[in-house]
């Protein structure tokens, strides 16, 4: 059961005593507040799952505090107790955007159930968000790989998904260690709770410690609303920190404390929060020659390393290479509209299967959608590829023939060169006499020496 934060508000001293302890005894965290006002204040703060509180209190009423906490968007859920039972305080209560009400004297077993039965529901709403993002994504997403190197990385993905370890995945920019992270998650005992991605080196440092553990309102300028976290957004499911190896040291000494503790202390807030998180982190760098240096910690990093999965870079899998081809194509297709079924020439592919992708899977992707703009009657040809592909395909012989593409492509430049000097330089008059579009005559002589 997900583990709450509950504040118990009741004007009467041993009723909210007796009630908190029942409370933390079942195993949520609990505080309580004697009126109205000093509710709000602890409210504010926004570490409230649940409040469970009178009805009737000498200050405020408890419908007065459902009111105005939801004026400044705390969303804390509320469960009210009176002793004046009537459907006209039940309805008002539920007006005032209540979740239930119970009358006095409540039994501590029922208000447990009640508990029970809210922290289902929030996991429950968690869960169809995180569902919904995985019906949006399916099929648009992920692609099978076939080579022998992705094949090892899949079998250590379902190796380790089912466990509930810390995962640290390496490999170049671009090769898909967001992909795989998301992988693990899908295929975990987590996969209903949320998947929450961070890119550690796209937040600014000064932030930092405020997105991951949340803050207080009014914990610093500018703090008007009190803000959970990630890591509290990521509770019961996966944290997948990218760029591991951007992490101030400053941040690392606090990330191995949630670790340690599995507990989050909000920026600006004395209380701690206690997180169900697995955690799987990325990195490009080489964070054994950073320990060396003293810029990551030997000891979050032995914490992060239980169990590592190495991507291999494009080049060294390069059978993955058509089946990727053809995937972004179609995805790429649908992003830009076109409805026609969109193919590669075979040249184009060959081109595509010898380039070496030094940005890895990312830059084939762009290679694509690039293709794809300039591509005429729904072919991607060997002309419709950026200059750097065209050129590492070369005209090297194979068993000393130039190959037939080659040759023709030298033909069309020569022809095109000589259209042009014809035309006095004037490309477009150039292009109208080999009856071309002038951005098919641009593509033509893309990589040609000038």
């Amino acid at each position: 059961m997900k583990t709450l934060n509950v504040l118990v508000i009741d004007d009467e001293l041993a009723l909210r005593h007796i009630l908190a302890k029942a409370i933390e005894k079942a195993g949520h965290v609990v505080d309580t507040a004697g009126s109205g006002t000093e509710a709000l204040e602890k409210l504010s703060s926004g570490e409230f799952d649940v409040a469970v509180s009178d009805i009737r209190m000498p200050d405020i009423t408890g419908i007065e505090v459902v009111d105005r906490a939801r004026e400044k968007g705390i969303e804390t859920c509320f469960l009210m107790m009176t002793a004046f039972a009537s459907v006209n305080t039940a309805i008002e209560a539920m007006r005032a955007g209540a979740y239930d009400y119970m009358v006095k004297p409540v039994r501590n077993e029922d208000v447990i159930n009640r508990l029970s039965q809210i922290a289902d529901i929030l996991e429950l709403r968690s869960e169809n968000k995180v569902l919904r993002n995985l019906v949006m994504a399916t099929n648009e997403n992920q692609c099978r790989m076939v080579s022998e190197a992705m094949a090892r990385t899949d079998r250590l993905v379902k190796k380790v998904a089912v466990t509930d370890s810390t995962v640290i995945i390496t490999g170049e920019s671009g090769t898909g260690k967001g992909v795989t992270a998301r992988s693990i998650h899908e295929n975990s005992l987590r996969a209903n709770a949320p998947f929450i991605p961070v890119n550690c080196g796209a937040i600014p440092e000064n932030l930092l410690e405020s997105e991951f553990f949340g803050h207080a309102k009014g914990a610093f300028t500018g703090a008007h609303k009190a803000k959970k976290g990630l890591f509290v957004e990521a509770d019961q499911g996966t944290i997948f920190l990218d760029e591991i190896g951007e992490l101030p040291l400053n941040l690392q000494v606090k990330l191995l404390h949630v670790i340690e503790d599995n507990s989050v202390r909000p920026v600006g807030s004395e209380q701690a929060r206690q997180v169900d998180v697995r955690i799987i982190a990325a990195t490009n760098r080489d964070l054994e020659k950073m320990v060396a240096e003293g810029t990551f910690r030997e000891d979050l990093y032995f914490r992060l390393n239980i169990f590592n999965i190495e991507i291999p870079p494009l080049r060294e899998r390069l059978a993955d290479i058509p089946i990727l081809t053809e995937f972004f194509i179609k995805r790429e297709s649908k992003k830009l509209g076109l409805g026609e079924q969109i193919d590669i020439e075979p040249e184009a592919l060959e081109l595509l299967k010898h380039y070496s992708y030094q940005g890895n899977v990312r830059e084939l992707e762009n290679i694509i959608a690039r293709s794809l703009i300039l591509a005429e009657d729904n072919l991607i040809r060997v002309t419709d590829l950026p200059t750097q592909v065209i050129k590492s395909g070369g005209t090297a012989p194979i068993n000393g023939e130039m190959l037939l593409r080659d040759q023709v492509r030298q033909f069309e430049i020569r022809v095109i060169k000589q259209a042009i000097d014809e035309a006095g330089g004037d490309r477009r008059i150039a292009a109208k006499k080999l009856g071309l579009g002038l951005s098919s005559l641009y593509r033509k002589l893309e990589g040609a020496d000038e």
